[in-house]
């Protein structure tokens, strides 16, 4: 889902089409109806199109529109299920891009529900964020809900309220500082309510969600650099907020060990936009000794795993395909 939302950079217009019926419009493959039967008291039923609910039923409708769009995505269309968004550079390909959309819909008999569509629009809601020109931003009625969310009083709430939570934790610096209070309350063993200390946590992360800022749209253009830093119980980095509370057994690592697992989660946290350019990125550490670490002796099993997780950066570079590392390390 996040790699739909690092795409938009260089649009200032969009249209969102909602599909009428999504997966109904499948048709269940001739011979395979008696395995949707269902029994009622007039008798037993099979469904002959695709009802909603069945396990396969997402990625078979996904494999439809993806089919139907193929050449068209990630260039200036994005499908996700029965949402369809085009994001053309300027107003004369809009008309362009809607008319070539609309034309493959009709060729396939899939129709779009009108109400729920909007078009040459410079703002709009997907996937629970609001995108416009500027960037992405986090909905004002999921702001809203988070601020009239009450405390909780058992594992099941608060697993609730930070699941919700954890999903814009980009738009929030050392996150997973703010919430390492109501995370010790995830083990099983923990008694409810909150302690004090939660509960000041629980009210304080509240703010950092209503002055939220608005992320900019990924640049692949211009020069990027990934900084990654760790600590005794974290780890962090910046292309976009994020951050992450170290597990159990991460804390007994060695400093080097816990800044090199910084910067390997840093990667694949931000995977989606590092691979999407072309040029060398670097990435920026306090730690200088990691500058040496592919031509060092490898010690142990995880940082055999961490080095070979580098070679998936190896490809992005078109102009230096044999530079090793595949990006410069930068010490501060």
């Amino acid at each position: 889902m996040n790699q739909l939302l690092t795409i938009f950079n260089g649009s200032s217009i969009f249209s969102k089409i909602d599909l009428c019926g999504a997966y109904n419009l499948l048709r269940i493959k001739e011979g395979d109806e008696h395995l949707t039967c269902f029994r009622t008291k007039y008798g037993s039923y099979e469904y002959l199109v695709m009802p909603f609910g069945l396990t396969n039923a997402p990625a078979s409708f996904q494999n439809l529109v993806n089919d139907i769009f193929y050449d068209l995505l990630d260039i200036y269309v994005v499908v996700y299920l029965d949402d369809i968004l085009v994001f053309p550079k300027s107003e004369e390909e809009h008309v362009t891009h809607m008319s070539t959309v609309l034309s493959r819909l009709g060729a396939n008999n899939l129709f779009a529900k009108v109400s729920k569509c909007l078009f040459h629009v410079t703002s709009f809601e997907y996937l629970a964020h609001v995108v416009s020109s500027e960037g992405l931003k986090i909905d004002q009625a999921k702001v809203q809900q988070i601020l009239n969310w009450p405390p909780q009083r058992n594992l099941k709430a608060l697993q609730s309220f930070l699941g919700f939570a954890n999903f814009y934790h980009r738009f929030i610096k050392t996150y997973s500082k703010k919430i390492s209070s109501l995370t010790s309350f995830l083990k099983r063993d923990s008694c409810f309510p909150l302690n004090e200390e939660a509960l000041r946590q629980f009210h304080q992360l509240k703010e950092p969600f209503t002055i939220a800022p608005i992320l900019s749209h990924f640049d692949p253009s211009l020069p990027t650099i990934v900084e990654a830093d760790a600590s005794d119980y974290a780890l962090g980095t910046v292309l976009a907020f994020d951050s992450h509370k170290l597990l159990p057994a991460e804390p007994n690592f060695e400093i080097n060990d816990k800044e090199l697992l910084g910067i390997v989660w840093a990667l694949k946290r931000q995977r989606a936009f590092l691979l999407s350019i072309s040029s060398l990125f670097e990435v920026l550490t306090n730690h200088s000794s990691l500058q040496y670490f592919m031509s060092s002796k490898i010690h142990t099993c995880g940082q055999a795993r961490w080095g070979k997780f580098y070679l998936n950066f190896i490809s992005q570079s078109l102009t230096t395909l044999a530079a090793w590392p595949p990006f410069r390390m930068l010490c501060h």
